[in-house]
C-alpha cells in the first residue's frame, strides 16, 4: 500500500521558519511528481508546492513564492516544505500528495495523500 506521512507542523511566531516532512512508501518515489497542498477552515483545498517527476522543475503558488521551498531526497523517500517568513495566513492544515501523470501538477488531481499536519502561525 502507497503511504504518505507529514511531519514537522506546529505553532510558529510570525516571522518565524518550519520544514514539514513526508515520508513516502509503497511507489517509486523517483518517478512521481511530489507537491504540499493546504486547506484553512471554510477554505478551498488550494495548491502552495510542487516539484516535477524529475525533480528539475519547481511551482508555487504566488501567495508563498519567494518564502518556501519544495525538495526532495530520492535516497530518503521523503519530499520537504522549508518555510520562512511565516504569516498568520499560512494557517493551515498541509497536505503532501504524489502522482504519476507530469500533467497539470499544480492542480489538486493527485492520486495519493497525507492524512495533513497542522500549521498554525501566531501574530
Amino acid at each position: 500500500q502507497v503511504h504518505l506521512i507529514e511531519s514537522g507542523g506546529g505553532l510558529v511566531q510570525a516571522g518565524g521558519s518550519l520544514r514539514l516532512s513526508c515520508a513516502v512508501s509503497g511507489l517509486t518515489f523517483s518517478n512521481y511528481a511530489k507537491a504540499w497542498f493546504r486547506q484553512a477552515p471554510g477554505k478551498e483545498r488550494e495548491f502552495v508546492a510542487a516539484i516535477s517527476w524529475s525533480g528539475g522543475n519547481t511551482y508555487y503558488a504566488d501567495s508563498v513564492r519567494g518564502r518556501f521551498t519544495i525538495s526532495r531526497d530520492n535516497a530518503k523517500n521523503t519530499v520537504y516544505l522549508q518555510m520562512n517568513s511565516l504569516k498568520p495566513e499560512d494557517t493551515a492544515v498541509y497536505y503532501c500528495a504524489a502522482k504519476r501523470s507530469r500533467v497539470g501538477i499544480t492542480t489538486p488531481l493527485y492520486d495519493y495523500w497525507g492524512q495533513g499536519t497542522q500549521v498554525t502561525v501566531s501574530s
